[in-house]
């Protein structure tokens, strides 16, 4: 489908980059639209950071050429830079000045007209929630705050353009939803929108999107048209043992790349499989049970991983003697009452829960709500101020090097040693846990096939991919035995594909009897934890299967709208406080009390505004929305408990 010239923000022809040797973007080809939300996925190194800024006209292409808002993007670099909005991975607020004067800083430097400057920062004020925080200094708020702080900045010109580097990478759902609302409100002013991200859900928010795998194009399309034209179907199975069914699937059809998807597995079958008699048949006869199978739809993740030209080099499966059901053996962790002060401060306030021996336990939370002092504490690295913990059989405080011996810690950077290679690495955490030399040899071995880096033990780690650090980290975590595993945002800035493998082995060594405690900011990831707990202001205010959050949370039903203008549709209910409206690429989802009663209402007024409604249904809540209508309701209850002070 071709636009006419005018309709075109940005043309880019056969972009390249080169660093010396190394070429990072081959040959891209892009055209964006006035009025998108673009998105470009990819793993580290895929070319997305490069691509941004060539389009920014920060940097030079190697060769071809990009022209932006109609100006070249190297011989008319400055007056493009003048026109848009750019927001790096690094934003660019100044620390020792507050929120307002970061704001007028901007204003200045983009020479903002003096009259149209306080109504502009009031009304990016109001949608980011920083009006109570005007005074305070940048350096003084919240990572997410940041965020939406550096995305006013960004916006306080009103470009025609913003181009923005993973913005939301590293904060929570609930800030990401509310930096989503601001740039849904310019969108509605009629801003294209660039951005680059890893989160597969975020992606689902852009109107087209473009697939990168190590610098080159790889897909380009309508998320919903991306997941339509994926050849073949997608299957979801109940099946006891899980393990042992994943592991049998693998072998009897490699082709539809099982994969766990939290209680259930998940496959592609190819085009012409036909019935799914024989592998049930085979399933049967290995002791499988298969208690349900459905047709789901592909995700965009499943979409990626169909499209990558080559899968890379995978570690073999952890051998797994006989799966150990959840919780046999009994608890790995308790927590009773636990809390952290500091000072006039509570970071956690009365946490209790516990944690069966090989289960999933995910803990999630918005930044700054108590996820890493609680995981401090159960690491012996914090004493609690109050409340009391049982970590692998020691109770906290009684024996820290001998709690250190029975847990593992994997932090999202890793804790690699970059310039030692794989094997010093794997010898250096060997003696920081103390194996003893008897053993040394068979857990070096077993942890090169779990990180599938066997034969690459002279290789320099810092040449390694972003998934062979995390699984070499991980390996390292895991080479002394432990009994407990805490991962801290253990695949942040790793591909899908990545991702997925990464998620197989934890659920290899869950089945071996390993406690694997997780945070993430990945809601999809979510799905593959038995139990999640969610924190918020230092208290655990849900508990429970991600199935049993959702059927216990009661705030509404969720309607998903396709219509002809979904951008300007969203305008129509940004008023309306019966409606939650949020942008879903091509499609809107409406959270509102009685789907029932609301459609004809919800109808009657998109028609009377123009809009064609080619469908509107029920659809069932994701686990971030369930995320976010649990933090609601605490913060409405603290908002009531406050007013009645």
């Amino acid at each position: 489908m071709n636009a006419p010239a005018t309709d075109w923000v940005i043309e880019a022809e056969s972009l390249s980059r080169r660093y010396g040797q190394r070429t990072v973007l081959s040959g891209l080809a892009l055209k964006i639209r006035r009025g998108e939300a673009f998105g470009l996925l990819g793993s580290d190194g895929a070319g997305k950071t490069t691509t941004l800024q060539i389009l920014a006209g920060i940097l030079d292409p190697s060769a071809g050429r990009a022209t932006v808002l109609g100006y070249d993007s190297v011989r008319e670099a400055a007056q493009l830079t003048a026109r848009i909005g750019y927001m790096s991975q690094i934003f660019s607020l100044y620390g020792r000045l507050t929120v307002d004067e970061n704001l007028d800083f901007f204003a200045a430097l983009h020479r903002v007209p003096e009259a149209a400057r306080a109504e502009r920062k009031a009304q990016l004020l109001a949608f980011a929630h920083l009006e109570r925080h005007r005074d305070r200094l940048a350096r003084f708020l919240s990572g997410g705050m940041q965020k939406k702080l550096a995305l006013c900045c960004a916006l306080i010109h009103a470009p025609p353009l913003l181009i923005l580097d993973e913005p939301t990478t590293g904060v929570d759902p609930v800030s990401r939803r509310e930096f989503w609302n601001i740039l849904y409100q310019a969108l509605t002013e009629g801003t294209t929108i660039v951005v680059s991200t890893p989160y597969m859900d975020e992606a689902e928010r852009c109107t087209r999107v473009a697939l990168l795998h190590e610098g080159h194009l790889i897909a380009c399309d309508a998320p919903g048209r991306l997941r339509a034209d994926l050849p073949g179907k997608m299957v979801e199975l109940d099946a006891r043992p899980q393990r042992r069914a994943l592991a049998v699937l693998q072998r009897a059809l490699p082709q539809a790349a099982p994969y766990v998807f939290g209680e259930r597995l998940h496959l592609r079958m190819p085009v012409g499989s036909g019935d799914d008699g024989e592998w049930r048949a085979t399933l049967a006869h290995e002791g499988v049970q298969v208690e349900a199978v459905r047709a789901v739809a592909p995700s965009l993740e499943d979409v990626f991983v169909a499209l990558l030209p080559v899968a890379p080099v995978t570690a073999p499966p952890v051998a797994v003697a006989a799966e150990m059901p959840v919780g046999a053996g009994g608890l790995a962790v308790e927590v009773q009452d636990i809390s952290m002060r500091f000072g006039k401060f509570t970071a956690v306030d009365r946490v209790s829960f516990a944690v069966r021996r090989g289960e999933i336990f995910g803990f999630l939370g918005p930044n700054g709500s108590g996820k890493t002092t609680t995981i401090k504490m159960l690491c012996g690295l914090l004493a609690p101020s109050a409340g009391r913990a049982t970590v692998a059989g020691i109770e906290l405080g009684a024996d820290s090097r001998a709690l250190r011996a029975r847990i593992g810690y994997m932090s999202q950077r890793f804790s690699l040693y970059e310039d030692m290679s794989v094997g010093e690495n794997l010898d250096f955490f060997a003696g920081v846990y103390q194996v003893p030399r008897a053993k040394l040899a068979a857990r070096r071995d077993w942890a090169l096939q779990l990180a599938g880096l066997r034969g690459d033990e002279e290789r320099l780690t810092r040449t390694l991919s972003g998934g062979l650090k995390q699984r070499l980290a991980l390996a390292c975590a895991v080479l002394h035995e432990p009994q407990v595993l805490f991962l801290d945002e253990p695949t942040a800035g790793v591909d899908p594909l990545s991702r997925r493998r990464f998620w197989e082995l934890i659920g290899d060594l869950a089945a071996r009897g390993v406690t694997v405690f997780v945070t993430t900011h990945y809601m999809d990831e979510a799905e593959h934890c038995h139990t999640l707990g969610l924190l918020y202001n230092g208290r655990l205010i849900a508990l429970g299967s991600p199935q049993e959050l959702r059927t216990g949370m009661r705030a509404g039903e969720m309607i998903e709208l396709e219509c002809d203008q979904p951008v300007q549709a969203l305008a129509l209910f940004s008023d309306d406080p019966s409606v939650q409206a949020s942008f879903f690429g091509d499609r809107l989802h409406l959270l509102v009390d009685d789907a029932a009663a609301a459609r004809p209402r919800l109808l009657a007024r998109l028609e009377q505004a123009g809009h064609h409604v080619r469908r509107m249904e029920t659809v069932p809540h994701g686990i971030e929305d369930v995320f976010i209508a649990f933090i609601q309701m605490e913060q409405a209850r603290l908002d009531t408990r406050a007013a009645r002070s």
